[in-house]
């Protein structure tokens, strides 16, 4: 059986840039996992994936002419319906044979096995393997079909009548195996060995492929094109580093923005550029994002992080003399720079507090009402919030942040750029004569932003600490309370993100704040007939992704829902809480303890109805009780004033101490005694344990 390197290639129009990447990757994924599925290639073949902005293509190895042809068994029917009293075959069994593409002839090599409490007949056949032509045929169409197409198009094929729907119109399909073409057909082309390269610099207009594995060398010789996603951008990345070097600066770190880039060329060439250093007055992050998202330019950086006047640009074509391109680059960027420059200018004639009024015309939410409404509620829970960690003169701050946080979404440079706002709140703020702490806190009030994002600084104050805090609040209290809650992948108001944010604050800077206070504060920011108070529903939505935060962080389910479940309303805490379980769990004794905790849960709760007071030393008759009270009268002092001191590991330790008691009580003691007295103070001294044994953590929840 032959087994040789596989090629397929799908020659384009220009595929959307964005998608590039992930286009490639499907394409070759589905076209392989189908491949291997019927048997065409090993389950470890290595599956090669290229794509540039005019190919789509896949290299498979140990493809294998023809698959192994498989045995199978299928079962027909049970014998009392299969044949008849004279052991002849029924119609039934004929009608089931002809199905199978047998007939009376297969009769006598039948199976009779047991199956169940009876007998069957089973038919035993060979299923001859696909051949590549066939299997890849499928593999083909599923691929395509498969495809993660962002916008599919609609054209005509050659004939001017049959119309084609597909990412952009295809013009070429190739399919070789080995040295051998394959007949497939796809998008009314049929497969053949010819490609073609680099639009304006192949040395060939088209290409012969001597076989599959030839594919990328001949691209790269003949074409003039990297067809490797990954080998182009790790060429593009090595042009612009060594680029940049020669000037001693560094290229803008933008992942996403050379993903792009390696989508629109074939075969990259980072040329330097420049532009008038007057530019450099406007905020370097409006320059910056005017230059990657209208230009895909890679701006540069000197060694302190400030922009210069020089950049990076990525051109399709090498020239001998590349002035012209450079030229041509640099009289591009100057008007999308002196727009920049205008906007900067023209919004900086206004301050920041005379645009607040404005803010009551602009809709934020059909039922939350307008910007300016939404400003007067933010700096409610602001002023609130910064009462509790810094008094008044925090207070002060974080509301004169509050009142001017949105009224750069007024600005020219806004409009233009939305992902500037905050950024240019705060260069505006700084421009009024605003003070630093205000200033930074109207720029870092959305921070984080995104996962990983940085929390808001506090070089100045935590003035923006509190901003974003209640930013974030607002947002989630508002949208909870009229039903606008993420649902599934869903979440068009980043409500999973505000509600990490949030826990991000609490958790990382350590902030002494309830969160059942916090959420009631920002519910109060609301006019009550506005609004329906869930709040209990917004708690249970934090709380579920601190757990899933938590877990991705390394915890374990059991140790996360130990301590969650005890619903803790100061998040910075939960951290040492865990540290503690942790430790606890390490314990000889964890265990047993987490089990009879479990064991004492569920008698109290059977027991919910019967009433329970303080444990009457003159009740207890037993002596396995006597011990676990004196047990219990030792410990719990000591494990509360570790608690109340913050010492959670201790605090837990120090049940230890009570492993041998508790064994001995439910050994020797009968709860439910049939003298009430004596139930009701056994009861009371279990309630006594329980609420020991979980201040700092549900133990219980640790239990196998």
């Amino acid at each position: 059986m032959t087994m040789t390197t596989l090629l397929l290639e799908l020659f384009v129009e220009e595929l959307p840039p964005k998608a590039l990447k992930k286009l490639g990757e499907a394409f070759a994924a589905s076209l392989a996992d189908s491949l291997k599925a019927q048997g065409l290639a090993p389950a470890d073949a290595a599956v090669t994936a290229y794509a540039s902005p005019r190919r789509l293509a896949v290299q498979v190895a140990g493809v294998a002419a023809k698959a192994a042809d498989k045995a199978q068994q299928a079962k027909l029917m049970p014998v009392a319906v299969a044949l008849g009293a004279d052991g002849q075959p029924t119609p039934a069994l004929l009608k089931k044979l002809a199905a199978l593409g047998a007939d009376a002839s297969a009769v006598p090599r039948l199976k009779r096995l047991p199956d169940g409490k009876a007998e069957a007949l089973f038919l035993d056949s060979v299923v001859p393997g696909a051949t590549l032509a066939e299997g890849l045929q499928k593999a083909l169409a599923e691929a395509l079909a498969r495809l993660p197409i962002p916008k599919v198009m609609q054209y005509q094929l050659a004939d001017g009548w049959t119309s084609v729907n597909f990412v952009r119109p295809a013009h070429g399909l190739v399919a070789l195996h080995g040295d051998q073409v394959v007949p497939v057909t796809a998008l009314g082309l049929e497969s053949g060995r010819v490609t073609r390269g680099h639009r304006f610099e192949a040395a060939v207009p088209r290409i012969s492929l001597a076989s599959a594995d030839s594919y990328a060398q001949q691209l790269r010789d003949e074409g003039a094109v990297i067809a490797s996603f990954a080998d182009r951008r790790a060429e593009l990345q090595r042009q612009l580093q060594a680029a940049a070097a020669a000037q001693g600066l560094t290229p803008i770190d933008d992942e996403a923005l050379l993903d792009e880039v390696t989508a629109l060329v074939e075969r990259p060439n980072v040329l330097l550029c420049r532009f008038e250093p007057e530019f450099l007055a406007v905020p370097q992050e409006c320059l910056i994002l005017t230059m990657k998202a209208n230009q895909k330019y890679f701006p540069l950086l000197d060694a302190a992080g400030r922009l210069t006047s020089q950049f990076l640009v990525v051109s399709n074509i090498r020239p001998a003399d590349a002035s012209r391109v450079v030229e041509g680059n640099e009289r591009v960027v100057r008007p999308r720079l002196a727009d920049a420059k205008f906007f900067f200018d023209q919004d900086r004639k206004k301050t920041l507090e005379a645009r607040v009024p404005a803010l009551a015309k602009v809709v934020y939410h059909g039922k939350l009402g307008t910007q300016g409404e939404r400003v007067e509620r933010v700096r409610a829970i602001a002023s609130s919030i910064g009462q509790q960690l810094g008094g008044a003169a925090l207070a002060a701050q974080a509301d004169r942040a509050a009142l001017l946080a949105k009224a750069d979404l007024l600005t020219d440079m806004v409009g233009e750029f939305p992902e500037l706002q905050g950024i240019m709140g705060g260069y505006y703020a700084r421009h009024d004569g605003e003070t630093e702490a205000v200033a930074f806190a109207v720029e870092d009030h959305y921070k984080p932003r995104f996962a990983g994002d940085a929390l808001p600084r506090s070089d100045h104050g935590d003035a923006g600490l509190v901003l974003a805090l209640a930013d974030k609040l607002e947002t989630l209290a508002g949208l909870f309370s009229i039903g606008q809650l993420p649902t599934g992948d869903k979440d068009p108001f980043a409500l999973r993100r505000h509600a990490l944010g949030v826990i991000r604050m609490l958790v990382e800077r350590e902030l002494a704040l309830d969160i059942d206070a916090l959420v009631n504060i920002a519910y109060d920011a609301f006019p009550p007939e506005r609004i329906k108070r869930n709040g209990a529903e917004l708690l249970g939505f934090v709380y579920e992704r601190l757990s899933g935060s938590l877990r991705e962080q390394g915890y374990s389910a059991a140790e996360v829902d130990a301590v969650l479940s005890l619903r803790p309303a100061r998040l910075h805490l939960v951290p040492r809480q865990l540290a503690a379980v942790r430790a606890f769990a390490a314990l000889a004794e964890a265990p047993a303890l987490a089990s009879a905790n479990k064991r004492v849960a569920n008698i109290l709760k059977k027991a919910a109805d019967e009433p329970q007071g303080e444990v009457d030393a003159a009740l207890l008759r037993e002596p396995a009780e006597q011990a676990l009270a004196a047990a219990l009268a030792a410990v719990a002092p000591r494990a509360d004033a570790d608690f109340e001191r913050g010492d959670y590991t201790a605090s837990l330790q120090a049940l230890a101490a009570l492993k041998a008691p508790v064994d001995g009580f439910f050994d020797g003691v009968m709860v439910n005694a049939e003298d009430a007295a004596l139930r009701r103070n056994r009861l009371a001294l279990l309630a006594g344990l329980h609420r020991a044994m979980n201040r700092v953590a549900d133990l219980s929840r640790l239990a196998a």
